[in-house]
């Protein structure tokens, strides 16, 4: 999750990318506009407990920016144009502007928000709008909180930790010491966690809640305190092979690494993370792919970038495909299984029929390098492999 720390002055917290509905130009009647406007929703957070984890002030947009360029190259050869706006909301005035777009006629949604947020939108939608979940990695989106009128381009914590259990469990890490945090969310990842060491065969041999306390985070004495806590905290855990962190909040995962009692490899929200996109990854073509948005961005891109720019391209791709600007037609070719996406992960992405979500291969990522990608190839599957990461059509509460 973006995370950003408290300030009277506006800040990104959570951003919304909306796709209005297609119109043709007045000056070239022959050619189809798509509207694109970028709504970003300013919330307050914490600090988070470094200064390299502030996000950047087009956390997302950036990303937007180049989907969209990359949207009007295609299209210039359709016939197609796309145009992006971006604006800033304070969180109370999503419901009134989400109102406002709807009634000139929006009808695509990519959200950057929590699952809170992403809720709210695609019921203020309902059957006018199709919404893409760009960031929130809620399990319950996908489950009994899903909605006919909402995909997740974001993967789920289900997929997450899938992902991750598979490498671990691929080098006989099997063993486990779950540290999770203390809020909800946290929670949530944690027993995602669980879910996952039962799929494939690991053993939780140790747990333990960190209880988030408040206070300072970043002072002059900070890591003087976490280097006397840290390893008290984890002593005595039973024989374990890693530590796994399932810590969303951002609150104490960044602090595991060489501060365990124990000398063990730490993964999860620290250590060796399962993300969709890092600056590293540069197989299967990503390598253009991080020039281009470095060149336009004068940055790295990050998960939300990327993220944001695999939704706007879904609304591309589908324009292409059907070549026009039918919103029945587009909606209903982007749920069907034609459709497909190549987003320079080794394979092309889909949707789930019975949740929304988009199968993608997660990278398994330290500061600087790719370690692994998941799926391993290892674990099989009768239709998909990369259904082997998170619900699958049998295990889903979804009822749309």
């Amino acid at each position: 999750m973006l995370r950003f720390p408290k300030s009277p002055g506006p800040l990104l917290a959570a951003s919304f990318v909306l796709m209005a509905a297609p119109s043709v130009s007045q000056a070239q009647s022959d050619s189809v506009l798509y509207r694109a406007a970028v709504l970003r929703i300013d919330a307050p957070g914490p600090m988070p407990i470094s200064r390299l984890s502030l996000p950047a002030e087009d956390a997302g947009f950036a990303g937007a920016t180049l989907g969209t360029a990359d949207n009007a190259t295609t299209g210039a050869f359709m016939k197609q144009s796309f145009e992006t706006e971006t604006k800033a909301l304070a969180p109370e005035a999503l419901v009134p502007e989400m109102e406002r777009l709807l009634g000139e006629g929006v009808q695509w949604f990519v959200i950057l928000g929590d699952s809170a947020a992403v809720s709210q939108a695609a019921d203020l939608a309902g059957d006018r709008a199709v919404i893409f979940n760009a960031l929130s990695t809620d399990d319950a989106l996908r489950a009994e909180g899903c909605r006919a009128n909402l995909l997740h381009i974001a993967p789920s914590d289900a997929m997450l930790s899938d992902a991750l259990a598979q490498y671990l469990v691929w080098k006989r890490w099997s063993d486990w010491f779950l540290i999770e945090g203390s809020h909800p969310q946290d929670r949530a990842l944690g027993a995602a966690y669980r879910r996952a060491a039962e799929k494939f065969g690991a053993r939780l041999t140790a747990e333990k809640v960190f209880e988030d306390t408040g206070g300072a985070r970043r002072t002059d004495s900070g890591h003087v305190q976490v280097q006397a806590q840290m390893p008290v905290f984890t002593q005595g855990a039973a024989n374990h092979h890693v530590v796994v962190a399932a810590d969303h909040s951002g609150v104490f995962a960044d602090w595991l690494p060489y501060h365990t009692w124990d000398a063990r490899p730490v993964a999860g929200s620290a250590g060796l993370r399962p993300v969709t996109w890092h600056p590293a990854h540069e197989a299967w073509g990503a390598m253009q792919w991080q020039s281009r948005f470095e060149k336009l961005s004068g940055r790295q891109a990050t998960e939300a970038d990327f993220q944001v720019w695999t939704a706007l391209r879904v609304i591309g791709e589908a324009a292409t495909r059907t070549k026009g600007g039918d919103f029945a037609a587009l909606r209903d070719h982007i749920l069907s299984p034609e459709f497909s996406l190549a987003a320079f992960k080794g394979q092309k992405l889909t949707f789930r029929d019975w949740d929304g979500q988009l199968r993608q291969p997660i990278l398994l990522a330290s500061d600087r390098v790719i370690s692994s990608v998941s799926p391993q190839e290892e674990f099989l599957h009768q239709t998909s492999q990369l259904d082997t990461l998170g619900i699958d059509r049998q295990e889903s509460s979804c009822k749309k």
